[in-house]
Formats: structure tokens, C-alpha cells, sequence
């Protein structure tokens, strides 16, 4: 069966960074849904921690109208990510109702109707395609495993307020990192973190500390004139932001940036570490990948190719590591990437930047996985949000 994976598409985000929420920007993932036998769609597919449940689905409508279309009596797999946790709460919350249930799988696949009324209109809408639910990922071929990504936030070396909620989560719970063994003690983690921000998220439009705005202002304080990988781009003009820096913003970062290393170093001593205070592009590169690989050691995924989005980061791309890619126990890491404008990391050069969004894993019915990239034609001008 011939699959094409794609992840954190995030229809519903304010500030129209959700690409696919566009006509334009969706006709060349739904020309290649037209050839292959499934699309998976890895987690984070709506953006439910901006705003209601409402707002997101209404924006993703026309997508799923349409990707109904293209899929055509072909099949549609959607996973649940950090995101949209939300969207298969209510299955977790009836599946020990009755009688003590059977221990989580790393994947379970169900119909639409038996996990939520959200993910039953979803179907609805794409009803051309045989739609599933899988989670907390998908086995789609014997050798190749694919899951949103969530569950590496409990070994991750950077300071995210995802990393720092899931870490007082493993204390009050008294689970630390290195105990995890399984699909349900992730959830045991994580799970209330994601209840807790889809509650707040549920009648009204959340703030930058939840919507993802200020850890994306601190990233550039501590990464001023800093590309994607932590270098200016090459053939990219510098930022406004990055052009002669007054003494003053000079002074402002330094304190800034000595700042964090002490918040960082109060962390580690309060028992939240290992947290690094280096968070430049290749650190957080690095980070992801240890911290998914250490997920799929602890999950048993052996030598699989392991596919994963979260950290929207995509690879691996020509030029990276591959043994960075490539995990203790043999795991073969790949990352989709994201279908979300993300301006701090781009450059001008259309598909330099490895958070180039438009990206996604094709899987043949043998052979290595390969990434491609569907947004590489189009220009910054062109994948830059309208603003209303």
C-alpha cells in the first residue's frame, strides 16, 4: 500500500499561519492524495489550544471536503497529537467504563464514531475517503512505524513550557522520565497537561504563553539574526530585527540571555532536568531526535523506520547527519515537517530552510521512506499569511 504521511497541519491557528486552510496552498498535498492508497494525517491536525473546538473545525471543513474528493474510495487515517488531544479524550474516557480495560497498544485503530462526535463529522465531511482513527500512532507497513511525536516532550533537553508541564507532571505522579516503559504511563503524563490547556482554550481565544507566541519572541532573543539551524541563512537578507541592534536591545539580550541560563540551571536544580540552556536550531534538531529516539527504545521499535512530525522540523535533508538520525537500538528516524507558516525560521530561498512547511513521508510498499517537499515552487511571498 502505497502511504503519504503529513503532520501538524494546525487548521484552525489564529494569525493564518494553517496553510491548508488556503485553495492554493492545498491543491498540491491533494494532487499527491490523488496517488497514492492513504493519506495519513500524523497529530496536530487542528489547532485547538488558540481557540474552540467550533472555530477549528469550521476552518478545516473545506479541507476535508475536498481531501474527500481527491482520496476517492481510498483510505484516510488521522492521528491524534498534543494539539488535538482533545479529539480522543472522550474514547479514553469511556474505554474503562464498563470493565477494566485492555492494556493501550501502540496502535489502536478505530472507527471514527467510536472515538469522538468531532472526528464522526470529520468523516462526514470526507466521506469519498474510508476514514479510520489510529493512536497513538500507525503501523503502516511491517517496518515502519508512524506517531505524532508527542510523547518525546518527557525527554527533551530544551526548556518548552510543553517540556516544563509534562516534568511537574512525572513529579507530582513521582514518574520520572527514565521509568516510562509504555503507552500508558506517556498518557498518564501528558494527557492532563492537554485536558488542562483544551479547557482553557474551550470558550475563548488563549494568550501567547499558550498559543505558542512567546516562546517563538523568547527563541528570537536568544537567537537574534540565528536561521533555522541556529546560522543566518545563505542567500537570505537579514531580518530588520537582526540589522544594527541598538546598544540598548544589545544590553537588553545579554541580560535576557543571562537570565534564561539562570532560570534554566534553577530548573535542573529542582529535579525538571536535564535541561540544556543552548536552544539554537541545531540544538533543538539534536534534542528532538535524541529525545524520539529515547521514546522508541522505551516503546520496543527496534530497527523500525520510526516517522514522526511534533517538532516540525523536517529530515532527514540533504546535508544533515544521518547518524543523528539513526537511534541506539537501530531506529530510522524521519520527520515530516509541518504545513505551518513559521516565519522566525524561514529565509527568502524557497525550500532552504528545514522548516520549509509543505513537507511529508512517502512510504512505498518496499524500499526506505522518503521525504518530499510539495511546497518547494512557491516563494515566501506566497506562502506568507493573508492578514484579514
Amino acid at each position: 500500500m502505497r502511504t503519504l504521511i503529513v503532520s501538524d497541519l494546525h487548521l484552525g491557528g489564529l494569525h493564518g499561519t494553517d496553510l491548508l486552510r488556503r485553495p492554493e496552498l492545498r491543491a498540491p498535498l491533494l494532487q499527491a492524495a490523488a496517488d497514492v492508497d492513504r493519506l495519513v494525517l500524523l497529530g496536530d491536525v487542528l489547532e485547538l489550544r488558540h481557540g474552540p473546538l467550533r472555530e477549528a473545525m469550521a476552518a478545516a471543513r473545506p479541507f476535508f471536503e475536498d481531501l474527500g474528493e481527491a482520496l476517492a474510495g481510498r483510505e484516510l487515517v488521522i492521528v491524534a497529537g498534543n494539539h488535538d488531544h482533545a479529539l480522543v479524550e472522550p474514547w479514553f474516557a469511556r474505554r474503562g467504563e464498563e470493565s477494566e480495560p485492555a492494556p493501550l497498544q501502540i496502535e489502536q485503530v478505530l472507527d471514527p464514531e467510536q472515538v469522538s462526535p468531532a472526528y464522526e463529522r470529520i468523516a462526514g465531511w470526507a466521506s469519498g475517503a474510508r476514514v479510520r482513527v489510529a493512536y497513538p500512532g500507525l503501523w503502516v507497513r511491517t517496518d515502519a512505524y508512524a506517531t505524532h511525536g508527542h510523547y518525546l516532550d518527557s525527554h527533551l533537553s530544551v526548556p518548552t513550557l510543553e517540556r516544563l508541564s509534562v516534568a511537574a507532571m512525572a513529579r507530582l505522579l513521582r514518574k520520572p522520565a527514565d521509568s516510562l516503559s509504555c503507552v500508558s504511563d506517556y498518557e498518564a503524563l501528558g494527557a492532563p497537561v492537554f485536558a488542562w490547556r483544551d479547557a482553557v482554550a474551550r470558550d475563548a481565544h488563549t494568550g501567547s504563553a499558550l498559543n505558542g507566541i512567546a516562546t517563538v519572541g523568547a527563541w528570537r532573543a536568544l537567537n537574534a539574526g540565528a536561521g533555522a539551524d541556529g546560522l543566518v541563512q545563505a542567500g537570505s537578507r537579514p531580518r530588520p530585527r537582526a540589522r544594527g541592534l541598538s546598544a540598548l536591545h544589545r544590553l537588553r539580550r545579554r541580560a535576557f540571555v543571562a537570565a534564561f541560563r539562570l532560570a534554566v540551571a534553577a530548573l535542573n536544580r529542582a529535579g525538571f532536568g536535564p535541561l540544556s540552556a543552548d536552544v539554537s536550531g541545531a540544538e533543538l534538531r539534536r534534542a528532538g531526535l535524541r529525545a524520539m529516539d529515547e521514546v522508541a527504545v522505551r516503546l520496543g521499535l527496534g530497527d523500525a523506520y520510526v516517522i514522526f512530525g511534533h517538532t516540525h522540523r523536517a529530515g532527514p535533508l540533504r546535508g544533515d547527519d544521518e547518524h543523528e538520525w539513526r537511534g541506539r537500538a537501530g531506529a530510522r528516524l524521519l520527520n515530516t515537517g509541518s504545513w505551518t507558516y513559521a516565519g522566525i525560521f524561514l529565509g527568502d530561498v524557497p525550500g532552504e530552510s528545514p522548516y520549509w512547511p509543505g513537507a511529508g513521508v512517502l512510504v512505498e510498499e518496499s524500499g526506505p521512506p522518503v521525504l518530499v517537499r510539495m511546497l518547494q515552487d512557491r516563494t515566501r511571498a506566497d506562502i506568507r499569511p493573508i492578514r484579514a
